[in-house]
C-alpha cells in the first residue's frame, strides 16, 4: 500500500457546502405535502415537525463537531465508531455503508435524475438507465481527477441550487402580495393524540429531507485547519438546512393555502404553476436535475473516504486505500463505489434494500454521538489543542440526539417488523465477512 495520504484541501466555505449540497435533494421539492397531511392540515405543527427535525439534525452535528475536531481523519463516523466501540462496529457501518446506504443513494438520485431529464426529452426505459450511470460516471470522473476540483464543482452546484431555491421561495412569497391568498389553517384547537402520531410520522419523511449531514465527517481528513473550521462547518450547514426548509415551506404555503400542500405530492411544481403557469414543470425539473447533480457529487466526495479508511485499516480491499500518485485523491475507492452504485442503478434492485436498511443508519448515527460519551471517559488526557470544540450542553445535548434517534429505530420495528428484520439481517451479514479479512 502507499504510504501517501489525503492532502488537506477543503477550506470552511467548502465543507459548509458540502453539507448544504448533500442534504438538499429532491425532499424538500417533494415532501412537504405528505408532512402536512400527517399534521392534520395545520401548518404550525407542520412547520414545528421541520423545526424540530432541523433541531434534531442540529444536535447530532454539534456532537459530531467535538468528533470531528478531535480526530480529523478521513472516514469520520467510521473513525469515531473505531475508536469507541471497536473495528467490529465500524466494519458493520462501513460494509453497509459500502453495500446500501451510500451505493444506494447514489443510485436513487441517478435514477431520479433520469426521470426529471423525462420532462425535457422523451428517452425510454433504456435510456433512463443509461442516462442515470452516465450520470454517475460523470460525477465519477470530476472527483477521481482532483477533490479541490470536485469540490468547486461542489460549491458552485450548491449555489446554484440554494439560489434557486431561496428565489422560488421568495417568488412564491412576494407574489401573492394585494391578491386573495389561499387560507391557511394555523394551529388546531387542541393537540390530541391522534395529532401528535401524526406529526410523529411526518418526522419520518422530515429527517429523510435532512439526512446526509453527517456524511461531511468523512472528508474531515481533507479539511484545513479542522479543529476550527470542521466543527464551524457542520454547525452552519446544518443550521442554514433549517432555514432554507422553513423558508421554503412558507412559500408553498403563501402559494397553495394548507389545503393545495396538503393535497400535492409535487408541491413545489404545483406551487410555481399557480404562480408562472405551465411553464413551471420545466422550471422545477431543472432546479431538481441541479440539486441531484449537487447531491450525488457530494456524496462522492465524501462518502470513498469510510471505504479508503476501512481498506487502510485492512478491512476492504487493499486498493481501495491508495492515494492516486498523479490526482491525490482515493481514486480506486471512487470507482469502487461508483461502479457498484451504476449496478445498482441499473438493475433497479436498490430500491427496496435501500428501504429496509436506511433506517440501520441512525442505529449508527446514535453509536456516532455516544462516541462523546467514551472517548471522553477513556481519553479524558487528550489536550485541549487537540479537543479544541467541547458540544454545548453536554450531556444533554448529544443525549437528546441519541434518545431521538433511538425512538426513530424503535418506532419501525414496532409498525414494520418485516423490514426492520431484514435491515438488521443485512447488516449482521457483515460479521462473518469481517473475521474473514482478519484473517486475509
Amino acid at each position: 500500500m502507499s504510504d501517501r495520504t489525503l492532502s488537506r484541501v477543503l477550506g470552511l466555505r467548502d465543507l459548509i457546502l458540502i453539507v448544504i449540497g448533500t442534504v438538499i435533494g429532491s425532499g424538500i421539492f417533494l415532501v412537504p405535502g405528505g408532512v402536512l397531511r400527517q399534521a392534520g392540515g395545520f401548518a404550525g405543527p407542520a412547520l414545528l415537525v421541520w423545526i424540530v427535525g432541523g433541531g434534531l439534525s442540529l444536535l447530532g452535528a454539534l456532537a459530531y463537531g467535538e468528533l470531528g475536531a478531535m480526530n480529523p481523519a478521513a472516514g469520520g463516523l467510521y473513525v469515531y465508531l473505531r475508536e469507541a466501540f471497536g473495528p467490529l462496529t465500524a466494519f458493520l457501518y462501513g460494509w453497509t455503508f459500502f453495500l446500501v446506504i451510500a451505493t444506494g443513494s447514489a443510485a436513487t438520485l441517478a435514477v431520479a435524475s433520469a426521470s426529471y431529464v423525462q420532462q425535457f426529452v422523451s428517452i425510454g426505459p433504456l435510456g433512463q438507465k443509461a442516462t442515470a450511470v452516465a450520470l454517475l460516471a460523470l460525477v465519477c470522473a470530476i472527483n477521481v481527477r482532483s477533490t479541490r476540483r470536485s469540490a468547486d464543482v461542489q460549491n458552485w452546484s450548491t449555489a446554484i441550487k440554494v439560489g434557486a431555491l431561496l428565489v422560488m421561495s421568495a417568488v412564491l412569497v412576494v407574489s401573492r402580495r394585494g391578491v386573495a391568498s389561499p387560507a391557511v389553517a394555523l394551529w388546531p384547537e387542541a393537540f390530541t393524540p391522534a395529532l401528535w402520531s401524526g406529526m410523529g410520522l411526518g418526522m419520518i419523511g422530515v429527517l429523510w429531507a435532512y439526512e446526509g449531514w453527517q456524511y461531511v465527517t468523512f472528508s474531515a481528513g481533507e479539511a484545513i485547519n479542522p479543529q476550527r473550521t470542521f466543527p464551524r462547518a457542520i454547525v452552519a450547514g446544518t443550521a442554514s438546512l433549517i432555514g432554507i426548509y422553513l423558508f421554503a415551506n412558507t412559500g408553498y404555503l403563501v402559494a397553495l393555502g394548507t389545503e393545495g400542500v396538503a393535497t400535492s405530492d409535487r408541491v413545489a411544481a404545483e406551487a410555481v404553476g399557480a404562480i408562472v403557469g405551465p411553464g413551471a414543470a420545466k422550471l422545477i425539473a431543472a432546479a431538481i436535475l441541479v440539486s441531484i447533480f449537487s447531491a450525488t457529487n457530494g456524496l462522492t466526495i465524501s462518502a470513498p473516504r469510510v471505504y479508503y479508511a476501512m481498506a487502510r485499516d485492512g478491512l476492504f480491499f487493499q486498493t481501495l486505500g491508495q492515494v492516486h500518485a498523479r490526482y491525490g485523491t482515493p481514486a480506486v475507492s471512487i470507482i469502487a463505489g461508483t461502479v457498484w452504485a451504476m449496478i445498482l442503478a441499473a438493475s433497479g434492485t436498490f430500491e427496496q434494500l435501500l428501504t429496509y436498511v436506511v433506517f440501520v443508519g441512525w442505529i449508527f448515527y446514535a453509536l456516532g454521538a455516544a462516541c462523546v460519551f467514551v472517548l471522553r471517559r477513556t481519553q479524558p488526557d487528550v489536550p485541549s489543542r487537540e479537543r479544541p470544540f467541547h458540544v454545548p450542553g453536554y450531556p444533554w445535548t448529544p443525549l437528546l440526539f441519541i434518545l431521538a434517534a433511538a425512538a426513530l429505530v424503535a418506532n419501525t420495528i414496532a409498525t414494520q417488523p418485516v423490514r426492520a428484520a431484514v435491515g438488521i439481517a443485512v447488516v449482521m451479514a457483515g460479521v462473518p465477512v469481517y473475521f474473514i479479512w482478519r484473517k486475509v
